[in-house]
């Protein structure tokens, strides 16, 4: 296979992948963020290897994307915080009790009861993620997946998800950053609206 049909077969790939995602779901979780937003709740990201660069990419988009860059910044933000940012905390809860408790932890030093609590992962099945939405249940936490494969056993313990259906890691982290910039994108229109 030439470099040509190579990218030309991963963009076939994922365009399909995009294709067969449900709307109605996607439409579910852009509006827990948009409730979120509304409401001054605190939206808190998690997830693991590439599915924590994607959460860090979400909170900065949400929390300064949806800004704009207009010399008077709106005065009603978006409250998002990625649990994936404080390396030394992280790392204190990983190494003193357990990696299953780094994000649950958090969770229950930060979050009120209507906050929002939206995790990243392909599988689904990684125990931290698990652990934190148990913890988000427990404080009264509304949540919401972006997932991949079949949603793994993280997708019935969530209020809405969204699953693309696929097992190619790519094609699954590209549509979560797809799926992030749509909801910027939609809250840009709310945030910069008085």
């Amino acid at each position: 296979m030439t470099l040509t049909q190579f990218v030309n077969a991963y963009r076939t790939g994922f365009t399909a992948v995009i294709d067969t995602m449900d709307v109605d779901e996607i439409e579910r979780v852009v509006q827990m963020v948009c409730d979120a937003f509304e409401q001054g709740r605190r939206v808190f990201i998690a997830g693991n290897g590439g599915s924590a660069a994607t959460a860090s990419h979400m909170a900065c988009d949400l929390a300064k994307t949806t800004l704009g860059k207009a010399q008077a910044l709106p005065a009603k933000r978006v409250r998002a915080i990625a649990l994936t940012d404080n390396a030394p905390l992280i790392t204190a809860w990983g190494n003193d009790v357990s990696y299953d408790i780094v994000f649950a932890e958090q969770l229950r030093n930060l979050a009120d009861a209507g906050d929002l609590l939206i995790v990243i992962t392909a599988s689904g099945n990684s125990p931290n993620i698990l652990e934190a939405v148990k913890a988000a249940k427990a404080i009264g936490m509304t949540t919401a997946g972006l997932l991949g494969f079949e949603g793994g056993k993280v997708r019935p313990m969530l209020d809405h998800a969204v699953v693309v259906r696929s097992s190619h890691f790519g094609y699954i982290e590209d549509a979560h950053s797809v799926i992030n910039h749509l909801i910027t994108d939609h809250l840009k229109k709310s945030v910069q609206t008085p």
